[in-house]
């Protein structure tokens, strides 16, 4: 998400750099750039306006400081002003019910079904409580059919009546979930191809008689501007608690994610970064405005880590690596455990400086990896524990073993030895960076 936008907005503060110092006609220059760069990212041209005028006025303002260095200068009155455009503070959910009621609407298409999925996935997660779907989307054919796939894969109960009248099914399912102490009830409604007054008459009763802790609508970012007017439509008929913005991920403008909070005074809460089940994030300004800048989003890559890497497991493998005594098994051990936090191109465009590091146009072959383990789990346990050994024979039956190539063993190894030297270095704090 945002890769045009970062790579234009890097570019103006490399620029901003060779200053000697901020002046009225070079802040014009630069704030230039970055009026095109995020009109050409989608972002509304109201919001663009305003954008710049503020940060033209902060900049050539008394607060400047002038012993700071002129790019400095530039990167924070920019990034204060995007994390204020995109909403200032997160906006947590309010899950105080009991059980609390989430209610998602949206236009079908939007990837409602799916990210109702998503969230209940994620707050079971962040909280260890149990969440109940419930399916009120009655006309859309195979709706409910899809939630329960979704909630079979999940392991997450699905609560439905057929097609039943969804304001009874909503009510029946609270009362369902009283009873058999559900911490959070999550209602996915019926979606039209447009916003109109069945629709939400529908969703109104629905609201009247649940009172649900939030309303979120479920919307598609690769919409553009347009989402903005399903945003105002909706949140005049319903008073939304926030939005979540799916396919963020597949959308390298993102400017309507920039647009929204401005113009509708809705908070965005969560974003879609990947197509799988984990693949929901909640929406901190702060976070997202130091990813646009290029600075990467070492919190979420913490939290990843968090999620999935066994902590017992790791600091075995750092006192190993330590003694330099870190092998191929654990190195296969680990690969497993990154595997599980997702595409690792995804990963390595959240480490500071990846742009800068090339890292953030990385493409890597989920089939490379299978290649890997394939390679060790073809070796016998003493080879792994004891790489040197591997001679002309033992590589021939280990490519042999794994289906590939003498050259891909020769340079698995070569790879491995080169990861453990900078391990080694790393923990002993003695590592530098090559450029």
């Amino acid at each position: 998400m945002f890769e045009g936008l970062q790579e234009k907005l890097e570019g103006i503060i490399h620029k901003a750099k060779g200053y000697g110092k901020i002046t009225e006609d070079n802040i014009s220059e630069m704030l230039r750039e970055v009026r095109v760069a995020l009109l050409e990212a989608d972002v509304n041209y109201k919001v663009v306006k305003e954008f710049i005028s503020n940060v033209k006025e902060k900049a050539l303002g008394s607060s400047v400081l002038t012993s700071l260095k002129p790019g400095d200068v530039f990167v924070k009155i920019v990034n204060d002003e995007l994390i204020e455009l995109l909403g200032g503070e997160e906006k947590p959910l309010n899950i105080s019910g009991n059980p609390a009621i989430l209610m998602l609407v949206g236009l079908q298409g939007s990837g409602k079904t799916t990210t109702i999925g998503k969230l209940a996935n994620f707050l079971r997660k962040k909280h260890a409580k149990k969440p109940l779907l419930v399916a009120c989307d009655v006309y859309r054919p195979a709706a409910i059919d899809q939630l329960k796939t979704i909630g079979k894969e999940l392991n997450i109960p699905v609560y439905d009546e057929g097609l039943n009248n969804p304001v009874e099914t909503s009510l029946h399912a609270i009362n369902y979930a009283k009873e058999n102490h559900y911490d959070y009830v999550l209602i996915d409604t019926a979606g039209r191809l447009h916003i109109d007054e069945k629709l939400m008459d529908e969703l109104n009763n629905i609201k009247e008689k649940v009172h649900p802790q939030e309303i979120l609508l479920v919307i598609d970012s690769m919409m553009g501007q347009d989402a903005i007017n399903v945003i105002t439509g909706f949140n005049e008929k319903l008073a939304l608690s926030g939005v979540i913005l799916t396919k963020l991920d597949g959308d390298t403008r993102g400017g309507v994610a920039l647009s929204v909070r401005h113009l509708t005074n809705v908070p965005i809460k969560f974003i879609g970064v990947s197509e799988k089940m984990d693949g929901l994030s909640s929406f901190d300004p702060k976070r997202m405005a130091e990813r646009i800048l290029g600075m990467g989003d070492i919190v979420s890559l913490v939290e990843k880590a968090e999620e999935i890497i066994d902590e017992k497991e790791a600091e075995k493998a750092f006192k190993k690596m330590q003694k330099g005594k870190y092998d191929l098994e654990d190195f296969l051990g680990q690969m497993k455990q990154i595997k599980k936090m997702g595409p690792l191109e995804n990963i390595l465009k959240l480490i500071p400086g990846a742009r800068k590091m090339g890292l953030n146009n990385i493409q890597i072959d989920p089939k490379q990896i299978a290649h890997i383990e394939a390679i060790v789990l073809s070796m016998t346990k003493e080879e792994r524990a004891n790489p040197d050994i591997i001679k002309a024979s033992r590589k021939q039956r280990i490519a042999k073993g794994s289906g590939r190539s003498v050259q891909e063993v020769n340079k698995l190894l070569e790879q491995f030895e080169q990861t453990k030297k900078m391990m080694k270095q790393i923990s002993n704090g003695n590592f530098k960076m090559p450029f």
